[in-house]
């Protein structure tokens, strides 16, 4: 039986969004969750402290003088500006290691996809003393046919890898206080941070919704960033694939010994024409296959080259007044 935390004050709650040339869609945005924030506040959900803090990754349009004009005139809005672009995940980093305040931290993109209504079931969950409230996507339909395809793939691919992800979550989440600062407490450098947030552990529960279509700018995370986050998911918290390399080169050996008899038993009986055995040996056991297995030693070589230097995750080179 869970214990409630209904009987405790109103939490304050702090709601996180990484932002990158989000000019089109920003203000509705920010609208939609003070109206979300007000009316949970009256409700008693939240205190009246609670607010919203965007973070700008570095954006080239007018994202930040946005964000700098709503905190002007409105309680509910505060502003990171990071020194250049860092990426999502670090975006959404530096925006949860820069909430002093938050008792219950949500993190949420700016292209309001993921419903932001959400919010009340994971305040309702959190009140049932889940420390991790994940929001789920049960409905799709808004993605293209290959955007979902491609995501299936990639939970599939993560949990033969040994990843433990939750399916169809990306960063729509809530967070405890103790969770936030257990999860500040991994230092890497390769960033995945659907993968951390359930190595923290902590009691979590699952919230799900339906998925909507953009309704303005463009998406930020093309085909090639998908590619680039799924190696990353990979790399940053399994070895499988340096086993796949140890169990392939196993078999490509023992393939090219029965290769090497077959070879030589031709060539004794005079069926093969001369030079092509050395030849066809050498291809066969020191080609592409060879290749391919150090880039993927290079990769992780690479991330721990990352690793090693410590250099720090993220810059701020302005915040808007509290």
């Amino acid at each position: 039986m869970l214990k409630s935390r209904s009987n405790q004050p109103p939490p304050c709650l702090a709601v996180v969004i990484p932002c990158y040339n989000e000019e089109d869609i920003l203000p509705q945005t920010l609208d939609v969750l003070s109206t979300l924030l007000s009316d949970f506040i009256k409700s008693t959900l939240i205190s009246d402290t609670s607010y919203i803090l965007c973070v700008d990754d570095g954006s080239n349009d007018n994202t930040w003088e946005i964000i700098n004009r709503n905190a002007v005139h409105s309680s509910y809005v505060r502003g990171l500006k990071l020194s250049r672009n860092y990426g999502h995940q670090n975006a959404l980093l530096a925006g949860l290691a820069n909430v002093a305040d938050g008792e219950v931290i949500v993190s949420i993109d700016a292209d309001m996809q993921d419903d932001p209504q959400v919010i009340r079931d994971m305040l309702v969950a959190w009140s049932n003393e889940y420390d991790i409230v994940y929001g789920v996507r049960n409905d799709r339909q808004s993605d293209t046919v290959f955007k979902r395809e491609t995501a299936k793939l990639f939970y599939k691919l993560m949990k033969f890898m040994g990843v433990d992800l939750v399916p169809d979550h990306a960063d729509f989440r809530l967070l405890d206080r103790r969770a936030l600062d257990a999860l500040l407490e991994y230092n890497e450098r390769n960033i995945f941070l659907r993968g951390l947030v359930p190595l923290v552990g902590f009691l979590s529960t699952n919230v799900y919704y339906a998925r909507k279509s953009r309704i303005a700018g463009e998406s930020k995370y093309p085909l090639k960033k998908m590619l680039g986050l799924a190696v990353q998911g990979v790399t940053s918290f399994s070895i499988m694939p340096l086993r796949i390399i140890a169990v392939g080169g196993l078999l490509i050996s023992t393939a090219s010994v029965l290769a090497i008899i077959y070879i030589l038993f031709d060539k004794i009986n005079g069926h093969v024409i001369r030079g092509w055995t050395s030849i066809t040996i050498a291809i066969f056991f020191m080609g592409g296959v060879q290749m391919l297995s150090l880039g993927v030693i290079g990769e992780y070589i690479g991330k721990i080259y990352i690793e090693t230097k410590r250099r720090p995750r993220f810059h701020v080179e302005n915040k808007t007044e509290i």
